[in-house]
């Protein structure tokens, strides 16, 4: 469909009008575009933030009078993240970001999904959520420390102050008399599909923050006389810190997703949180914004977007819309939809089985069991490393806790509450949802290629990946009924770019299955995505190239492994993961000496559309037949 930009001539004309809910809406209108040329993003907490980061930069700081290089600047920055398409909005109004960069979001060369500081105008990275106010404090302290000037201001969302560091960084600034900090509370009431007092209340917010010694004030954030005000007295405050509990509304400015009717709307869910609008709520959004902005400006002008290069995606674009389940639109491959049939299936034949989540329930395809089991089902909020060390207690004590996070965050942020369980001899199902590279478009901070090798060298840890729907049951089911100790299920959160046939189905640990006959040469891969791309390359090498589907990514039976390769000139292993630590040191270490080239994804994660990712790295099928017929010419001529 035919799109259009507000120009930054359109914007100032605005700024000249001195209306900041005006400027909102029209940063609204750009990041809204910008979310649905890149198919993916985060509309409704970008827009219940808008205001406040308008006001803040055209009204509060002086970062943009002074340059984001200027040591006595203001420094501002988002903790939560997955907001940034309303702050690149700002920043594009601000002339900071060119329309042609914001117009690439999520793609390779243009903006992440979530905040990188090598973007212009961004302050600090966001990560696992949590680590605002220490980054924020830290900044702080050092402007102090160094005798700069200039404030901190971050903002955080309410459901992430249920993550520990948060308290550790708020007792930590007010004992520093930080004064130059202020912390600013995106209030809007939702997670990320459901109410924050749902996940996990947050009860009397201002008593609690002003018990750690911080100023605390509370206020509409989309009123500007009213930010103004609280503005004005943190800036005569003194050296306690500074939090505004911002209350906020979702999906503010376009009228179906704002919270409550969103909420009534989805059954009780938000849709709105993640994934980009269709086409018709896309142009209902628009044509709403704009209408409201042309009461105050009737000869708006807009600028067309010229039309988008074709992307070959094959639909993997970004995280699932977020509320209710998103089917599969390539095939009817879908391993996290086959991981939440099969828990519901093993948890009538297992009363001890219980599940935690960490506010993914949607994402990781665990809402179907917390309806059917809800006295089984254990809502942990954002906090990963006390819902690990909560399954620890309950191992302890006989039941068997499935664990279900973001790969990136859980083997990561919970590393070792998952050491120290483990250590316990206990047993636990770590359930690693958005594994790997693919989808790329939200960034580094939640592309997990580390997780293998964080979790794979504990003696009672096996850590494994299926390839399709059937091997999903198999091993769940092996993980559950079999396995003596903790196992990590590495799983792609998003549809499978083909169907792909495993002929054996059942589970024999510490070996692979062949999905494609060669002479030459063997290739090691798993996962939905790395395996497509594997069979991709075996296709333009005819004859020439066997795919092993190898789920079991740190345990090897080494005599079917032996037997298998000795026919083999060379051996190749696809990683979802950094070179190292995954199935490619593995199998080293298994053949004893025995060359294994390894294809994985080398330094920071590429964010952007799937192929494009894939194709930066070098792991998309075309590159890889390129990179293994090499290394068999080569070995053909030495």
């Amino acid at each position: 469909m035919e799109l259009t930009l507000i120009p930054r001539e359109e914007l100032e004309r605005a700024r000249a009008l001195g209306e900041l809910g005006l400027l909102a809406d029209m940063c609204r209108a750009n990041a809204l575009v910008a979310v649905k040329r890149a198919g993916s993003g985060h509309l409704g907490s970008s827009f219940s933030a808008m205001d406040v980061v308008v006001h803040l930069f055209y009204a509060e700081l002086n970062t943009a009078e002074l340059g984001f290089e200027h040591p006595d600047r203001d420094v501002y920055f988002s903790s939560k993240g997955h907001d940034v398409p309303g702050l690149y909005a700002v920043l594009h109004a601000l002339g900071v970001l060119p329309p042609e960069r914001l117009l690439k979001l999520r793609r390779l060369g243009g903006l992440d999904g979530h905040p990188d500081v090598g973007i212009p105008g961004i302050e600090a990275n966001s990560g696992s959520l949590g680590m605002g106010i220490s980054k924020g404090r830290g900044i702080a302290w050092a402007k102090r420390h160094l005798g700069r000037g200039g404030r901190v201001v971050v903002l955080t969302g309410d459901g992430e102050l249920q993550e520990g560091q948060n308290f550790e960084g708020l007792q930590a600034a007010a004992a520093h008399a930080l004064g130059n900090l202020w912390v600013i509370v995106d209030r809007n009431e939702l997670q990320s599909d459901k109410p924050t007092d749902e996940i996990l209340a947050l009860g009397d917010l201002e008593t609690k923050l002003r018990a750690f010694g911080w100023h605390v004030a509370s206020c509409d954030g989309h009123d500007h006389a009213a930010l103004a005000r609280v503005f004005a007295e943190f800036r005569s405050g003194g050296d306690a810190p500074k939090v505004l509990l911002a209350n906020t509304i979702k999906g503010k400015g376009v009228s179906f997703m704002e919270h409550p009717r969103a909420l009534a709307e989805g059954s009780g869910t938000y849709r709105w949180h993640a994934g980009a609008p269709d086409d018709d709520a896309f142009g209902r959004a628009y044509d709403e914004l704009v209408e409201r902005i042309r009461v105050r400006m009737p000869d708006l002008r807009l600028e067309p977007v010229r039309d988008a290069e074709a992307d070959q995606i094959y639909s993997l674009e970004g995280e699932p819309e977020s509320g209710a389940a998103v089917r599969p639109k390539v095939t009817d491959e879908y391993v996290a939809e086959a991981y939440g049939e099969a828990l519901l299936e093993l948890a009538e034949r297992h009363p001890e089985l219980v599940v935690l989540d960490a506010d993914l329930a949607s994402d990781c395809r665990i809402r179907p069991f917390e309806l059917a089991h809800p006295d089984r089902f254990h809502e942990s909020g954002i906090a990963e490393q006390d819902m690990v060390s909560a399954a620890a207690g309950m191992a302890r004590h006989g039941l068997l806790p499935v664990v279900n996070s973001f790969a990136a965050f859980l083997a990561s942020r919970a590393n070792e509450q998952i050491y120290n369980q483990a250590s316990e001899q206990t047993k636990v199902v770590y359930a690693l949802h958005y594994a790997g590279l693919i989808p790329a478009g939200p960034g580094k901070s939640h592309q997990s290629i580390r997780d293998v090798s964080l979790l794979g060298a504990l003696p009672n840890m096996v850590v494994v990946q299926p390839g399709n729907s059937a091997e999903t049951r198999a091993l769940l089911r092996w993980a559950v009924e079999e396995a003596a100790g903790n196992v990590a299920l590495r799983l792609a959160i998003g549809p499978s770019p083909r169907r792909i046939d495993v002929p054996e189905t059942e589970v024999a640990p510490g070996r692979g299955t062949t999905l494609h006959e060669g002479t030459d040469a063997v290739l090691f891969a798993y996962g939905p995505v790395m395996l497509h791309e594997a069979l991709t390359a075996a296709e333009s090498l005819p004859g020439r190239l066997q795919v092993i589907d190898m789920p079991w990514l740190n345990r090897i039976d080494v005599h079917w492994l032996s037997e298998l390769v000795e026919p083999f000139g060379e051996l190749f292993v696809v990683e979802d993961h950094s070179p190292v630590g995954a199935l490619g040191d593995t199998l080293r270490r298994a053949l004893d000496g025995r060359a294994v080239t390894v294809f994985g994804v080398e330094g920071w994660p590429a964010c952007g559309a799937p192929l494009e990712a894939l194709r930066y790295h070098g792991l998309d099928g075309s590159s890889l037949a390129d990179r293994i017929a090499l290394a068999l010419r080569a070995r053909a001529t030495s």
